[in-house]
């Protein structure tokens, strides 16, 4: 599903990644992560993706938000086990979005 997002500015995180084998574990975190997020004041929305290379793009109102969500301790512990055990690689990046536009039938 396509985010809803307001209208600009607001920030992207973007999250891109390679999986190990491990599963154990990760599809819970990974639903509470989103359970979560949502809750933090400044959450937006996001989608995701993932075949071979999964991206994940949160939205924010501002870099404070990031910057909270960043240091939520839930949050920390799913970071942990994403370098020790789900991720062989992963980047993350933050954007300003300063426009928007679509298409919706």
């Amino acid at each position: 599903m396509i985010a809803k997002t307001p209208t600009p500015p607001y920030y992207a995180v973007i999250f891109s990644s390679y999986r190990t084998q491990v599963d154990e574990g990760y599809r819970e975190m990974a639903d509470e992560m989103v359970r979560l997020a949502e809750l933090q004041p400044g959450y937006l929305g996001h989608e995701s993706v993932r075949d071979g290379l999964g991206i994940t793009i949160s939205y924010w109102e501002n870099l404070e938000a990031i910057k909270q969500w960043k240091a939520n301790t839930d949050h920390l512990v799913a970071q942990k086990y994403g370098r020790e055990k789900w991720y062989t690689a992963y980047k993350t990046r933050i954007a300003l979005v300063e426009r928007d536009y679509g298409f919706e039938l």
